[in-house]
Protein backbone atom coordinates (compact mmCIF):
# COMPACT_ATOMS: atom_id res chain seq x y z
CA UNK A 1 0.00 0.00 0.00
CA UNK A 2 1.25 3.43 -0.95
CA UNK A 3 0.95 5.01 2.50
CA UNK A 4 2.51 8.47 2.99
CA UNK A 5 5.57 7.98 5.23
CA UNK A 6 6.86 10.22 8.00
CA UNK A 7 10.52 9.16 7.97
CA UNK A 8 11.52 11.46 5.12
CA UNK A 9 9.53 14.46 6.31
CA UNK A 10 10.73 17.33 8.48
CA UNK A 11 8.21 18.24 11.18
CA UNK A 12 10.49 20.62 13.09
CA UNK A 13 8.45 23.47 14.55
CA UNK A 14 5.20 22.08 13.14
CA UNK A 15 2.14 21.18 15.20
CA UNK A 16 1.37 17.50 14.60
CA UNK A 17 -2.06 16.05 15.37
CA UNK A 18 -1.12 12.47 16.28
CA UNK A 19 -4.12 10.14 16.42
CA UNK A 20 -3.21 7.16 18.61
CA UNK A 21 -5.14 4.24 20.05
CA UNK A 22 -4.75 4.64 23.81
CA UNK A 23 -7.99 2.75 24.45
CA UNK A 24 -6.30 0.78 27.21
CA UNK A 25 -7.72 -1.29 30.10
CA UNK A 26 -8.21 0.51 33.42
CA UNK A 27 -8.82 -0.66 36.97
CA UNK A 28 -9.81 1.97 39.53
CA UNK A 29 -8.52 4.66 37.19
CA UNK A 30 -5.11 3.02 36.71
CA UNK A 31 -3.83 1.67 33.38
CA UNK A 32 -3.27 -2.09 33.69
CA UNK A 33 -1.76 -2.81 30.25
CA UNK A 34 0.52 -0.32 28.47
CA UNK A 35 0.99 -2.39 25.27
CA UNK A 36 -0.88 0.04 23.02
CA UNK A 37 0.96 3.03 24.48
CA UNK A 38 4.38 1.42 24.12
CA UNK A 39 3.72 0.42 20.50
CA UNK A 40 3.24 4.09 19.55
CA UNK A 41 6.39 5.34 21.30
CA UNK A 42 8.69 4.92 18.24
CA UNK A 43 6.54 7.39 16.28
CA UNK A 44 6.41 9.79 19.23
CA UNK A 45 10.17 9.57 19.79
CA UNK A 46 10.85 10.25 16.10
CA UNK A 47 8.65 13.36 16.24
CA UNK A 48 10.29 14.57 19.45
CA UNK A 49 13.73 14.08 17.88
CA UNK A 50 12.65 16.12 14.86
CA UNK A 51 11.39 18.94 17.10
CA UNK A 52 7.69 18.63 16.35
CA UNK A 53 4.97 20.07 18.59
CA UNK A 54 2.78 17.04 19.27
CA UNK A 55 -0.95 17.01 19.99
CA UNK A 56 -1.98 13.49 21.03
CA UNK A 57 -5.59 12.43 20.62
CA UNK A 58 -7.40 9.16 21.33
CA UNK A 59 -10.73 7.69 22.31
CA UNK A 60 -11.24 5.70 25.50
CA UNK A 61 -14.17 3.37 26.02
CA UNK A 62 -17.74 4.17 24.98
CA UNK A 63 -18.84 7.40 26.69
CA UNK A 64 -21.81 7.79 24.30
CA UNK A 65 -20.85 11.21 23.00
CA UNK A 66 -20.74 13.10 26.27
CA UNK A 67 -18.22 13.78 29.07
CA UNK A 68 -17.86 11.00 31.62
CA UNK A 69 -15.08 10.96 34.27
CA UNK A 70 -14.92 7.15 34.01
CA UNK A 71 -13.56 7.52 30.48
CA UNK A 72 -11.35 10.58 30.92
CA UNK A 73 -8.00 10.50 29.12
CA UNK A 74 -6.51 12.12 32.22
CA UNK A 75 -6.17 8.59 33.62
CA UNK A 76 -4.13 7.48 30.60
CA UNK A 77 -2.17 10.75 30.63
CA UNK A 78 -0.88 9.96 34.16
CA UNK A 79 0.68 6.70 32.88
CA UNK A 80 1.79 8.11 29.53
CA UNK A 81 3.87 10.92 31.02
CA UNK A 82 5.91 8.28 32.88
CA UNK A 83 6.89 6.68 29.56
CA UNK A 84 8.28 9.77 27.79
CA UNK A 85 11.10 12.10 28.72
CA UNK A 86 9.78 15.36 27.23
CA UNK A 87 7.36 17.83 28.84
CA UNK A 88 3.74 16.65 28.61
CA UNK A 89 0.61 18.71 29.36
CA UNK A 90 -3.09 17.82 29.41
CA UNK A 91 -6.14 19.62 28.07
CA UNK A 92 -9.54 18.81 29.54
CA UNK A 93 -11.10 20.05 26.31
CA UNK A 94 -10.91 18.57 22.81
CA UNK A 95 -11.58 21.56 20.55
CA UNK A 96 -12.04 25.29 20.85
CA UNK A 97 -9.96 28.46 21.32
CA UNK A 98 -8.49 27.35 24.66
CA UNK A 99 -7.06 24.13 23.21
CA UNK A 100 -5.90 25.92 20.08
CA UNK A 101 -4.03 28.43 22.25
CA UNK A 102 -2.37 25.57 24.15
CA UNK A 103 -1.17 24.00 20.88
CA UNK A 104 0.22 27.34 19.74
CA UNK A 105 2.15 27.74 22.99
CA UNK A 106 3.86 24.35 22.64
CA UNK A 107 7.62 24.42 22.21
CA UNK A 108 9.49 22.09 19.87
CA UNK A 109 9.56 18.55 21.29
CA UNK A 110 6.67 19.14 23.71
CA UNK A 111 3.41 17.18 23.91
CA UNK A 112 -0.20 18.08 24.65
CA UNK A 113 -2.64 15.24 25.35
CA UNK A 114 -6.26 16.25 24.75
CA UNK A 115 -9.41 14.83 26.34
CA UNK A 116 -11.36 11.83 25.05
CA UNK A 117 -12.45 12.43 21.44
CA UNK A 118 -15.66 10.50 22.04
CA UNK A 119 -16.84 13.04 24.61
CA UNK A 120 -18.18 14.67 21.43
CA UNK A 121 -20.87 12.80 19.47
CA UNK A 122 -19.54 14.52 16.35
CA UNK A 123 -16.41 12.32 16.50
CA UNK A 124 -18.18 9.05 15.71
CA UNK A 125 -20.58 10.85 13.35
CA UNK A 126 -17.55 12.00 11.32
CA UNK A 127 -18.97 15.53 11.42
CA UNK A 128 -17.24 17.82 8.92
CA UNK A 129 -17.32 20.86 11.20
CA UNK A 130 -15.79 18.85 14.05
CA UNK A 131 -13.10 17.50 11.69
CA UNK A 132 -12.28 21.08 10.74
CA UNK A 133 -12.04 22.06 14.43
CA UNK A 134 -9.62 19.19 15.07
CA UNK A 135 -7.50 20.20 12.09
CA UNK A 136 -7.14 23.74 13.49
CA UNK A 137 -5.08 22.29 16.34
CA UNK A 138 -2.26 21.31 13.98
CA UNK A 139 -0.40 21.84 10.74
CA UNK A 140 -0.19 18.15 9.78
CA UNK A 141 -1.97 14.93 10.73
CA UNK A 142 -0.43 11.52 11.52
CA UNK A 143 -2.54 8.43 12.08
CA UNK A 144 -0.85 5.82 14.26
CA UNK A 145 -4.11 4.34 15.55
CA UNK A 146 -4.43 1.10 13.62
CA UNK A 147 -6.84 -0.15 16.28
CA UNK A 148 -9.32 2.54 15.16
CA UNK A 149 -8.59 2.36 11.42
CA UNK A 150 -11.77 0.40 10.73
CA UNK A 151 -13.87 3.36 11.91
CA UNK A 152 -14.71 6.32 9.64
CA UNK A 153 -14.63 8.91 12.41
CA UNK A 154 -13.68 12.58 12.40
CA UNK A 155 -10.22 11.88 13.84
CA UNK A 156 -9.49 8.92 11.56
CA UNK A 157 -11.12 9.91 8.26
CA UNK A 158 -12.61 13.41 8.28
CA UNK A 159 -9.48 15.26 9.35
CA UNK A 160 -7.47 13.85 6.42
CA UNK A 161 -9.48 16.11 4.08
CA UNK A 162 -8.37 19.22 5.98
CA UNK A 163 -4.58 19.03 6.45
CA UNK A 164 -1.63 17.03 5.01
CA UNK A 165 -1.82 13.49 6.37
CA UNK A 166 0.65 10.66 7.01
CA UNK A 167 0.80 7.12 8.41
CA UNK A 168 2.70 6.61 11.66
CA UNK A 169 5.35 3.93 12.10
CA UNK A 170 2.97 1.60 13.95
CA UNK A 171 0.24 2.01 11.34
CA UNK A 172 2.67 1.07 8.59
CA UNK A 173 4.08 -1.90 10.49
CA UNK A 174 0.61 -3.26 11.28
CA UNK A 175 -0.42 -3.14 7.64
CA UNK A 176 2.85 -4.60 6.37
CA UNK A 177 2.73 -7.51 8.83
CA UNK A 178 -0.94 -8.32 8.24
CA UNK A 179 -0.54 -7.95 4.48
CA UNK A 180 2.22 -10.55 4.56
CA UNK A 181 -0.30 -13.07 5.92
CA UNK A 182 -2.53 -12.81 2.87
CA UNK A 183 0.04 -12.18 0.14
CA UNK A 184 3.24 -14.08 0.92
CA UNK A 185 3.03 -16.25 4.06
CA UNK A 186 5.80 -18.78 4.57
CA UNK A 187 4.48 -22.32 4.70
CA UNK A 188 3.22 -24.17 6.66
CA UNK A 189 0.85 -21.37 7.66
CA UNK A 190 -1.10 -22.12 10.86
CA UNK A 191 -4.13 -20.05 11.92
CA UNK A 192 -5.14 -20.44 15.56
CA UNK A 193 -8.65 -19.07 15.98
CA UNK A 194 -10.44 -18.97 19.31
CA UNK A 195 -12.78 -16.76 21.27
CA UNK A 196 -16.35 -17.17 22.33
CA UNK A 197 -18.39 -16.75 19.14
CA UNK A 198 -18.28 -18.17 15.62
CA UNK A 199 -20.25 -15.14 14.45
CA UNK A 200 -17.29 -12.81 15.01
CA UNK A 201 -14.77 -15.11 13.30
CA UNK A 202 -16.60 -16.79 10.42
CA UNK A 203 -15.60 -14.14 7.84
CA UNK A 204 -11.91 -14.28 8.68
CA UNK A 205 -12.01 -18.09 8.58
CA UNK A 206 -13.58 -18.01 5.12
CA UNK A 207 -11.01 -15.50 3.87
CA UNK A 208 -8.02 -17.41 5.26
CA UNK A 209 -9.14 -20.87 4.18
CA UNK A 210 -7.37 -20.73 0.80
CA UNK A 211 -4.20 -19.30 2.32
CA UNK A 212 -3.49 -21.49 5.38
CA UNK A 213 -2.39 -25.09 5.81
CA UNK A 214 -3.86 -25.62 9.28
CA UNK A 215 -6.74 -24.11 11.24
CA UNK A 216 -6.75 -24.83 14.98
CA UNK A 217 -10.10 -24.04 16.60
CA UNK A 218 -10.55 -23.36 20.32
CA UNK A 219 -12.62 -21.35 22.76
CA UNK A 220 -16.41 -21.12 23.00
CA UNK A 221 -16.73 -21.02 19.21
CA UNK A 222 -15.50 -24.60 18.97
CA UNK A 223 -18.77 -25.95 20.42
CA UNK A 224 -20.81 -24.66 17.48
CA UNK A 225 -18.42 -26.56 15.18
CA UNK A 226 -18.72 -29.72 17.29
CA UNK A 227 -22.51 -29.43 17.47
CA UNK A 228 -22.64 -29.13 13.67
CA UNK A 229 -21.10 -32.62 13.57
CA UNK A 230 -23.70 -34.00 16.01
CA UNK A 231 -21.18 -34.18 18.86
CA UNK A 232 -22.77 -33.60 22.31
CA UNK A 233 -21.78 -30.23 23.81
CA UNK A 234 -23.88 -30.20 27.01
CA UNK A 235 -24.73 -26.62 27.96
CA UNK A 236 -21.70 -25.13 26.22
CA UNK A 237 -21.94 -21.88 24.27
CA UNK A 238 -23.72 -22.53 20.96
CA UNK A 239 -24.78 -20.24 18.11
CA UNK A 240 -27.51 -22.07 16.23
CA UNK A 241 -27.66 -19.43 13.48
CA UNK A 242 -24.07 -20.33 12.56
CA UNK A 243 -24.30 -24.11 12.82
CA UNK A 244 -24.73 -24.61 9.07
CA UNK A 245 -21.85 -22.24 8.22
CA UNK A 246 -19.60 -24.06 10.70
CA UNK A 247 -20.52 -27.39 9.08
CA UNK A 248 -19.82 -26.00 5.61
CA UNK A 249 -16.47 -24.57 6.68
CA UNK A 250 -15.34 -27.98 7.90
CA UNK A 251 -16.38 -29.47 4.55
CA UNK A 252 -14.66 -26.71 2.56
CA UNK A 253 -11.45 -27.27 4.51
CA UNK A 254 -11.49 -30.95 3.63
CA UNK A 255 -12.13 -30.28 -0.06
CA UNK A 256 -9.26 -27.77 -0.22
CA UNK A 257 -6.85 -29.98 1.71
CA UNK A 258 -6.78 -27.72 4.78
CA UNK A 259 -6.23 -29.52 8.08
CA UNK A 260 -8.93 -28.03 10.33
CA UNK A 261 -8.61 -29.32 13.88
CA UNK A 262 -11.26 -29.25 16.61
CA UNK A 263 -10.78 -29.98 20.33
CA UNK A 264 -10.68 -33.73 21.07
CA UNK A 265 -11.02 -33.31 24.85
CA UNK A 266 -12.17 -30.60 27.23
CA UNK A 267 -11.99 -29.12 30.68
CA UNK A 268 -15.66 -28.84 31.65
CA UNK A 269 -17.59 -27.22 34.50
CA UNK A 270 -21.08 -27.51 35.97
CA UNK A 271 -21.53 -23.71 35.83
CA UNK A 272 -19.86 -20.61 34.37
CA UNK A 273 -17.91 -19.75 37.50
CA UNK A 274 -14.39 -19.96 38.88
CA UNK A 275 -15.96 -21.79 41.83
CA UNK A 276 -17.64 -24.44 39.68
CA UNK A 277 -16.98 -28.15 39.89
CA UNK A 278 -14.66 -29.18 37.08
CA UNK A 279 -13.40 -32.30 35.34
CA UNK A 280 -11.53 -33.24 32.18
CA UNK A 281 -13.36 -35.40 29.66
CA UNK A 282 -11.15 -37.53 27.47
CA UNK A 283 -13.39 -37.37 24.40
CA UNK A 284 -14.95 -34.86 22.02
CA UNK A 285 -18.42 -35.06 23.57
CA UNK A 286 -19.45 -33.11 26.67
CA UNK A 287 -21.74 -34.47 29.39
CA UNK A 288 -25.32 -33.24 29.79
CA UNK A 289 -25.52 -30.39 32.31
CA UNK A 290 -21.83 -29.51 31.87
CA UNK A 291 -20.18 -26.87 29.70
CA UNK A 292 -16.81 -26.68 27.97
CA UNK A 293 -14.51 -24.07 29.52
CA UNK A 294 -11.08 -24.91 28.07
CA UNK A 295 -9.35 -27.26 25.65
CA UNK A 296 -8.04 -30.43 27.27
CA UNK A 297 -4.47 -31.82 27.44
CA UNK A 298 -4.79 -34.03 24.34
CA UNK A 299 -5.94 -31.05 22.27
CA UNK A 300 -3.08 -28.95 23.64
CA UNK A 301 -0.63 -31.69 22.64
CA UNK A 302 -2.13 -31.98 19.13
CA UNK A 303 -1.94 -28.24 18.60
CA UNK A 304 1.60 -27.96 20.01
CA UNK A 305 2.90 -30.47 17.45
CA UNK A 306 1.43 -28.48 14.56
CA UNK A 307 2.65 -25.14 15.96
CA UNK A 308 6.18 -26.51 16.41
CA UNK A 309 6.59 -27.11 12.67
CA UNK A 310 4.86 -23.91 11.49
CA UNK A 311 6.63 -21.25 9.42
CA UNK A 312 3.87 -18.63 9.84
CA UNK A 313 1.37 -18.35 12.70
CA UNK A 314 -1.62 -16.07 13.13
CA UNK A 315 -3.42 -16.29 16.46
CA UNK A 316 -6.64 -14.54 17.38
CA UNK A 317 -8.77 -15.50 20.37
CA UNK A 318 -8.20 -17.53 23.56
CA UNK A 319 -8.66 -21.30 23.81
CA UNK A 320 -10.92 -21.10 26.85
CA UNK A 321 -12.20 -18.86 29.63
CA UNK A 322 -8.63 -17.87 30.43
CA UNK A 323 -9.59 -14.96 32.68
CA UNK A 324 -10.51 -17.64 35.25
CA UNK A 325 -7.26 -19.26 36.35
CA UNK A 326 -8.60 -22.80 36.47
CA UNK A 327 -9.54 -22.54 32.78
CA UNK A 328 -6.41 -20.72 31.57
CA UNK A 329 -4.11 -23.68 30.97
CA UNK A 330 -5.03 -24.30 27.32
CA UNK A 331 -4.53 -20.67 26.31
CA UNK A 332 -1.29 -20.38 28.32
CA UNK A 333 0.18 -23.55 26.80
CA UNK A 334 -0.67 -22.40 23.28
CA UNK A 335 0.93 -19.02 24.02
CA UNK A 336 4.12 -20.76 25.15
CA UNK A 337 4.08 -23.04 22.10
CA UNK A 338 3.78 -20.04 19.75
CA UNK A 339 6.65 -18.34 21.61
CA UNK A 340 8.87 -21.42 21.26
CA UNK A 341 8.14 -21.76 17.56
CA UNK A 342 10.64 -20.46 15.03
CA UNK A 343 7.75 -19.23 12.91
CA UNK A 344 6.87 -15.65 12.05
CA UNK A 345 4.15 -15.16 14.66
CA UNK A 346 1.44 -12.51 14.59
CA UNK A 347 -1.01 -12.23 17.47
CA UNK A 348 -4.10 -10.02 17.27
CA UNK A 349 -7.00 -9.17 19.53
CA UNK A 350 -7.19 -7.88 23.10
CA UNK A 351 -7.77 -11.28 24.73
CA UNK A 352 -4.93 -12.88 22.79
CA UNK A 353 -2.58 -10.07 23.77
CA UNK A 354 -3.65 -10.43 27.41
CA UNK A 355 -2.91 -14.16 27.17
CA UNK A 356 0.55 -13.50 25.71
CA UNK A 357 1.29 -11.03 28.51
CA UNK A 358 -0.08 -13.41 31.16
CA UNK A 359 2.22 -16.15 29.87
CA UNK A 360 5.10 -13.61 29.88
CA UNK A 361 6.19 -14.42 26.32
CA UNK A 362 5.44 -11.11 24.55
CA UNK A 363 9.12 -10.58 23.72
CA UNK A 364 9.17 -13.85 21.77
CA UNK A 365 6.29 -12.94 19.43
CA UNK A 366 7.22 -11.44 16.05
CA UNK A 367 4.36 -8.94 16.03
CA UNK A 368 1.56 -8.20 18.48
CA UNK A 369 -1.20 -6.35 16.66
CA UNK A 370 -2.83 -3.49 18.56
CA UNK A 371 -5.95 -3.67 16.40
CA UNK A 372 -8.47 -6.31 17.41
CA UNK A 373 -11.45 -5.40 15.23
CA UNK A 374 -9.25 -3.65 12.68
CA UNK A 375 -6.94 -6.63 12.22
CA UNK A 376 -9.92 -8.96 11.79
CA UNK A 377 -11.59 -6.71 9.22
CA UNK A 378 -8.30 -6.30 7.35
CA UNK A 379 -7.86 -10.09 7.16
CA UNK A 380 -11.50 -10.45 6.12
CA UNK A 381 -10.51 -8.47 3.05
CA UNK A 382 -12.33 -5.28 3.98
CA UNK A 383 -11.04 -1.80 3.17
CA UNK A 384 -10.30 0.12 6.37
CA UNK A 385 -11.64 3.71 6.19
CA UNK A 386 -8.71 5.15 8.17
CA UNK A 387 -6.19 3.55 5.81
CA UNK A 388 -8.10 4.44 2.64
CA UNK A 389 -8.26 8.08 3.80
CA UNK A 390 -4.48 8.28 4.16
CA UNK A 391 -3.89 6.81 0.70
CA UNK A 392 -6.45 9.09 -0.96
CA UNK A 393 -5.15 12.07 1.00
CA UNK A 394 -1.66 11.40 -0.37
CA UNK A 395 -3.04 11.38 -3.93
CA UNK A 396 -4.82 14.68 -3.31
Amino acid sequence: MNLPKIENENFAGKRVFLRVDFNVPLENGVVTDVTRIEKTLPTIELLIKQGAKIVIASHLGRPAGKPNPEFSMKQVFEKFKELVTCPVAFSDKVVGPEVKALTQSLKNGEILVIENLRFHAEEEANDKKFSKSLSELADVYINDAFGAAHRAHASTEGITHEIPSFAGLLMRKEIEMLSSLVTRPKKPFVAIIGGSKVSTKIKILKNLIDKVDYILIGGGMSYTFLKSRAIPIGTSLFEKDYEVQAYQLIDSSGVQGINLQLPVDHVIADSFSDKAKTKTVDKMGILDGWMGMDIGPKTVSNYEKIIKDAATIFWNGPMGVFEMDKFANGTTQIAKAVAKSKAVSIVGGGDSIAAINKAKVADKITHISTGGGASLEFLEGKTLPGVKALIEGAKE
